[in-house]
């Protein structure tokens, strides 16, 4: 501990270098960075017949395992501490004759300009830029302006660093306004232990003659695993990546420690592009009972199943580590940008990384297993990419579910894994990487609709429930008649269809803000328009009051299913203004007197959720809520009262009598559709 500065500023002391070189004797002291994990940053940026200057050397062996392994000789080291410029001279002397050590200011060198091909510096600038001070800067500028006059043009300035956010930022900011080259390589770990937690980087200087009036920035990042460097476009997102990779190691010590009470998720990215390739959720089970081959395991999610509550939840995330016996288990989600080799393509390609993830305890060499379901990672086929100034980016995919059914999906990328809107495929035409049964079967094009919709399968629980409120309505029979229904929101219109074809007698009015949206359900989703369906492109919000204003009590039922495009607000589903009293209002206005708003809510602000409750409970005196277990979604049925509260035998009852009246013959059912059950859960709020 007596070696420590008192204060940051006796690091530039020639005074206390003296006196910690000389209480620390012989022994080499490396800051950061052993030279076999530098080595392979700096043979690129050092030829053999380079002239180089280290500056800042202190009793470092680096000039000597440069000089020793042949990668260059003409070395020149200074320092400012004549204490270890003695010592350093005696230890090279008779062995190393091309090497010299001066006892010289970095701030105020005595070499001509352009004098060398090379500077290095390892750890000097972090010693040197403790703070932000006016003068440590100003010793700093000084620094960089001796450093760029004793370079040639061509040459390099090679920094080793722990690359702190100001001292990266400062150094960027000054070389690459003076038109250098600037890229940043993070040195690969040995994998022993290490003196500092944080890796260590090398800034890579290259100097070029400053063309005045130009303003172009190279910019370059360059992760350990990567030979080909990333072009960044600002300072700000250079220092952005560093700082992502600082915190990657941060949270690699951490684990590897101690378990994790809460979930931890990362991205991988993909080395061209940037963009994420894996998306990883580390669950820790601490109630499993250790034992040589439980302690760590890797659960690859296929392809399109991301959304599902078991992957796509803490609570299911949770319950599969449980069930899966391991006391670590790390899912990976894939992307439905990327392209990936099979199952053994990605084991290859994550068997590295993953295992910096480990968890403590795990016995050496242990072999760490990949899961699946089904021992595969899914089919997913992109069918239409598009952009819409209201939804944003979207895509509509066919994946395969479990088992053999095939879906088909609309996603909005701005939230990526909720699933918009779903379909199940009838005889689907083969994805990519499934067997066609006819060789002659010509494959359909990613551009064209693949496979017919089955529009009897309601594929959101929350769709089934919404449906299933239709029981509230008055009257004794149990399939109304004539049946009026405003339906705002299309998505890829499985609720107004299914209503449209089982109600035979039905009139539907679709309100639906975004016209791509019809677009795609028309297209890709087996949606149509006839003389009992239309829609009408505009603003809900709008439509509501106009016909309140002009034709009320008119529906028989109404119903919200659209989302919310403020991701910043605990509701996504549906957006505030539609759950506001005055709007509300407007609502009751337009259903007739024993009609039914149903309302899907997705609510994950408590107290949001309980003041939406209190709006809706001040306008319809009858309120029933259904919550669809394992999604947040919670239906919720309002009604203006005259028939009175029904109790859930009565609605137990109707629904049996509905969907007795509902499956015709010819028509096709699904049997796991049970109205009732539905309804079973249904309380009064």
């Amino acid at each position: 501990m007596e070696l420590l500065p008192r204060s940051p500023a006796e690091f530039g002391s020639a005074r206390y270098w003296d006196r910690f070189f000389r209480q620390r004797g012989q022994r080499p002291f490396e800051w950061y960075g052993a030279f076999p994990e530098l080595c392979p940053v700096l043979h690129k940026y050092v030829r053999p017949r380079d002239k180089v200057l280290v500056v800042g050397c202190g009793n470092s062996e680096l000039s000597e395992q440069l000089y020793d392994l042949g990668v260059c000789e003409d070395i020149v080291n200074i320092d400012i501490s004549d204490a270890v410029i003695r010592q350093m001279r005696e230890r090279s002397a008779g062995t190393r004759p091309r090497m010299s050590y001066l006892l010289m200011d970095m701030l105020h060198m005595d070499f001509p300009d352009a004098h060398f091909q090379v500077v290095l510096d390892k750890g000097t600038l972090d010693a040197l830029l403790t703070d932000e001070e006016e003068a440590t800067l100003a010793k700093v500028d000084q620094m960089f302006v001796e450093i760029s006059r004793v370079l040639q043009v061509g040459g390099r300035y090679l920094c080793v660093s722990l690359a702190q956010a100001h001292v990266l930022k400062k150094a960027v900011e000054y070389f690459s306004r003076e038109g250098w080259v600037v890229r940043v390589h993070e040195v690969a770990s040995s994998g022993d232990k290490q003196q500092f937690v944080l890796p260590v980087f090398v800034y890579v200087m290259t100097k070029f003659r400053k063309i005045p009036g130009s303003a172009a920035q190279i910019l370059e990042i360059c992760h350990e695993e990567q030979d080909k460097p990333m072009r960044v476009q600002s300072v700000e997102q250079l220092v952005a990546a560093v700082k992502d990779r600082q915190h990657y190691a941060l949270l690699c010590s951490q684990i590897s420690k101690t378990p994790c009470r809460e979930q931890v998720s990362l991205d991988l990215c993909d080395k061209e592009s940037g963009k994420p390739r894996y998306t990883l959720h580390l669950v820790d089970s601490p109630s499993v009972k250790p034992s040589r081959d439980n302690h760590f395991a890797i659960f690859i999610i296929p392809q399109g199943r991301e959304t599902e509550w078991l992957f796509g939840t803490e609570e299911g995330r949770r319950q599969l580590a449980a069930s899966a016996g391991f006391g670590r288990l790390l899912t990976v989600s894939l992307h439905r940008e990327q392209h990936y080799q099979g199952m053994a393509g990605i084991q290859a390609e994550l068997s590295g990384k993953v295992m910096e993830l480990a968890p403590p305890g795990l016995p050496a060499r242990q072999q760490v297993p990949f899961l699946s379901v089904g021992g595969d990672i899914g089919v997913r086929a992109v069918r239409h990419c598009a952009s819409s100034p209201l939804s944003g980016d979207f895509v509509v995919e066919d994946v395969k579910g479990d088992g053999t059914c095939y879906f088909r999906r609309l996603i909005f990328l701005q939230n990526r894994n909720v699933v918009q809107s779903e379909a199940r495929l009838l005889a689907p035409t083969p994805l990519p990487g499934q067997k066609k049964r006819r060789k002659d079967k010509k494959k359909a094009s990613p551009t064209e609709p693949a496979g017919a919709i089955d529009k009897s399968y309601l594929c959101c629980e929350h769709h089934k429930a919404m449906v299933a409120g239709l029981c509230l309505l008055g009257g004794p029979d149990a399939l109304p008649g004539e049946l009026t229904v405003l339906v705002v929101g299309l998505g890829g219109g499985s609720l107004p269809l299914f209503v449209h074809d089982y109600f035979s007698q039905a009139r539907v009015a679709v309100v639906e803000i975004d016209p791509s949206m019809l677009e795609v359900a028309t297209r890709w989703f087996g949606f149509s328009q006839d003389d009992r369906m239309q829609v009408h492109v505009c603003d809900g919000l709008d439509y509501v009051a106009k016909l309140a204003a002009e034709a009320p009590a008119q529906y028989d039922a109404v119903m919200f299913d659209v989302d919310s495009k403020d991701l910043t607000v605990g509701m996504s589903c549906p957006p505030p203004a539609f759950v506001e009293k005055p709007f509300l209002q407007k609502v009751k206005n337009i259903l007739k007197p024993e009609g039914v708003f149903v309302l899907n809510l997705v609510c994950r602000d408590a107290r949001l959720k309980e003041s939406v409750l209190g709006t809706l409970r001040a306008v319809f005196p009858l309120l029933y809520s259904r919550h669809i277990q394992g999604e947040v979604n919670e239906i919720l049925f309002c009604q203006l009262g005259p028939t009175g509260r029904r109790e859930p035998s009565e609605l137990g009852a109707r629904a049996r009598a509905l969907e007795g009246a509902l499956r015709q013959p010819g028509r096709p059912w699904d049997s796991s559709y049970v109205l009732a059950d539905m309804l079973q859960a249904v309380h009064i709020i």
